[in-house]
């Protein structure tokens, strides 16, 4: 058995972890594969932050392409090797006439969950403008779909499966840049990345509309770290690079902005 209530410890997403840590002891006794349901960002990241020093099993995370936010994890134990093929996904394509109605992400996630579908089982939302958009499911969803999901706002839609290999990805847009600052606090390093007045970041923060690697921050005398990813609501990530220290005891940071 697990340690659960030490890997529970400090968990902000204590149900879903302790269903990651089920699944887990699950694929220890049988020696086979297991999959969870798609998860979100935060979540993913306390999952392998709490599983990284286990030795009797292995995870890997995987939501269809390299920037997915919402992933599934796949578990088995240490000596079963684990590869993407076996979290297995497939993708819908949902087209239709939207030059008139354009749809948003939003739209799009209400009408799948219209057809009484729960969140768990639906990775990510490309929208593409006027011609629809594409999505990520559980595989035993796709017959349903096909059949269930015909319209989104008032536009007719034809829901088809299609190759993950053909989702039409956009790379996100990056910008690199260095800031030196007095301190690691957050409201200094990221006030500079997202080119806001410190003011206004620390209203952000207080607000509880950043987080640090997914997690709620509300202080904005917060220390970060190199590696550490910053989000701010409606404004993209923020990834800390590396940190040197100056002669004069200053911190000179790399910053890379995700769009």
């Amino acid at each position: 058995m697990l340690p659960r209530e030490t890997l529970l410890k400090g968990i902000e997403n204590r149900e879903e972890i302790a269903q990651i840590i089920d699944k887990a002891e699950t694929a220890i006794k049988t020696w086979e594969v297991v999959v969870s349901d798609f998860l979100s960002p935060p979540v993913v990241a306390e999952v392998q932050n709490a599983f990284k020093k286990l030795t009797e099993v292995e995870i890997l995370v995987w939501g269809g392409y390299p920037q997915a936010e919402r992933q599934r994890i796949g578990i088995a134990r240490s000596e079963i090797p684990l590869e993407q093929s076996q979290i297995r996904l497939a993708a819908l394509d949902i087209a239709g006439n939207f030059l008139f109605d354009p749809a948003t992400h939003r739209d799009f996630l209400g009408a799948i969950l219209g057809t009484g579908i729960v969140r768990e089982k639906i990775g990510d939302i490309i929208v593409l403008g006027e011609r629809g958009g594409q999505v990520i499911v559980v595989p035993e969803l796709v017959e349903f779909l096909e059949t269930s999901l015909n319209q989104v706002r008032s536009v007719p839609v034809k829901t088809q499966p299609m190759e993950l290999s053909e989702l039409k990805i956009r790379p996100p847009k990056t910008k690199e840049m260095t800031t030196v600052e007095a301190s690691m606090r957050l409201d200094a390093i990221a006030s500079a990345g997202f080119g806001m007045s410190r003011s206004k970041m620390a209203d952000a923060i207080s607000s509880g509309d950043v987080r640090v690697n997914w997690k709620d921050i509300t202080q904005a005398s917060y220390n970060v770290q190199q590696g550490d990813l910053i989000t701010v609501r409606g404004k993209g990530r923020l990834e800390v690079g590396e940190v040197a220290v100056t002669k004069k005891e200053r911190y000179r940071i790399q910053l890379t902005r995700f769009q």
